[in-house]
């Protein structure tokens, strides 16, 4: 899992490559917890380990596929079960979601590769917290995607340490200590 982007093709390899590094940075903070562990909130907050990664896998499929793709949503959510996006329900395992962000990453890198440009745009849906008729280019939505995952890393990074006191230093294998150059 990467820490650091040290090298990339052009803009578009670039892009994907700091959402790979961010969501590797929570996967890390999951690693070989229970479910127990996973579900704890250790601090004030609601958040949860096992919510984030389920949030940010659902999150970024939204964006990506749905969004930008106009492809039929993998998980769809009325107002009503919009907390369920944030914990582990019943029947619901960390490995399961894990493995969903996988396929997620996959289509991302799929979707974003067979763009003719990162300048193609499309229009936000109808929410209140978008203007009205806002459009946003793939690129936009790339760099939203590195800081939505980014500020859950530092969430996730937290909700660790809270957790077991393993900080995000600690949870890097050696060779993440010092990539090749």
């Amino acid at each position: 899992m990467p820490t650091v982007v040290i090298e990339e093709k052009d803009e578009r390899d670039a892009l994907l490559n700091f959402v790979e590094a961010q969501s590797a940075a929570v996967r890390r903070a999951v690693g070989g917890l229970s479910r127990e562990q996973l579900t704890a909130q250790p601090t004030v907050s609601e958040l949860t380990l096992g919510g984030l990664v389920k949030h940010l896998a659902e999150m970024e499929s939204n964006w990506v596929r749905v969004i930008l793709a106009g492809r039929e949503p993998l998980v769809t959510r009325d107002t009503s079960t919009w907390s369920d996006s944030f914990r582990l329900v019943e029947g619901e395992e960390i490995g399961d979601v894990l493995t969903f962000w996988d396929e997620v990453a996959a289509e991302t890198a799929e979707i974003v590769g067979g763009l003719p440009d990162l300048e193609v745009t499309v229009p936000l849906p109808d929410r209140p917290w978008f203007p009205k008729g806002a459009e946003r280019s793939a690129r936009w939505i790339l760099l939203h995607l590195i800081e939505e995952i980014g500020r859950h890393a530092g969430h996730a990074d937290i909700l660790r340490e809270a957790t077991d006191g393993a900080t995000a230093f600690q949870l890097l294998s050696p060779e993440q200590l010092r990539p090749n150059d």
